[in-house]
């Protein structure tokens, strides 16, 4: 089976579990709308200090929403050996794990679509005066996000205190991702040059480069530690 296919096999297999348990998902969701609803009280109606904190509540709503979702996906692998299976088959390793990588990005992507229209009504913010370059800085967020996610899930999936271990280890080295991709929106939001959002999202392109490389390099030696 070719390195694409496997990709595509495993994307397609999450996929179709999450079609009928629509657990991760689901849960995501919830918790992502809760927090979204929940900030929207904070703030007095007209409050300047609303069009410069939107970035971040949007974005920390995304980013704690997804590790739940991390963590449920990560855990159905584990149950019943699924995981064990897939590292044991006749395939290239690092496929499975950008296959895993895809359709983490694709439930996290979902969540974005169905909580940001929530999130512009509540906040009354435009997120979108950036046109293409607002997309970009989705996508290119939530690829940093989903990559740097699922290797560190994949290593805390075993130890016992997982849902403490995958934040621990996960969001000092995801740092760089959130800074750039609060900043990009916040330059959106508020209306400002998008040109100035331009060095935010060169550095998130370049962290989101470095750490598929560096994974792709040292996948198998991960998963044999």
């Amino acid at each position: 089976m070719g390195y694409f296919s496997t990709v595509y096999n495993i994307f397609r297999k999450d996929v179709i579990e999450e079609l009928k348990s629509r657990e991760v998902v689901n849960s995501m969701l919830i918790f992502s709308l809760l927090v979204v609803i929940v900030f929207s009280f904070v703030f007095e109606p007209g409050s300047s200090a609303k069009e410069e904190t939107v970035g971040g509540i949007l974005w920390m709503s995304i980013v704690f929403a997804g590790i739940l979702g991390l963590n449920k996906s990560m855990m159905t692998e584990v149950q019943g050996g699924n995981l064990n299976a897939l590292m044991l088959a006749p395939v290239d390793k690092s496929a499975v794990f950008f296959g895993k990588v895809i359709s983490n990005f694709t439930f996290i992507a979902i969540v974005e679509i169905i909580t940001i229209p929530l999130f512009t009504v509540l906040y009354n913010v435009n997120l979108f005066g950036g046109g293409i370059w607002t997309f970009v800085t989705f996508l290119l967020g939530t690829y940093g996000f989903a990559v740097l996610g699922t290797i560190f899930s994949l290593i805390s999936v075993n130890t016992r205190t997982r849902e403490v271990m995958l934040p621990l280890l996960l969001l000092p080295i995801l740092v760089p991702v959130i800074l750039a991709s609060v900043q990009s929106l916040n330059v959106f939001v508020m209306g400002r040059d998008t040109s100035e959002a331009f060095m935010w999202l060169k550095l998130v392109a370049i962290f989101d480069i470095i750490f598929t490389a560096v994974i792709f390099a040292v996948f198998d030696f991960i998963v044999e530690e």
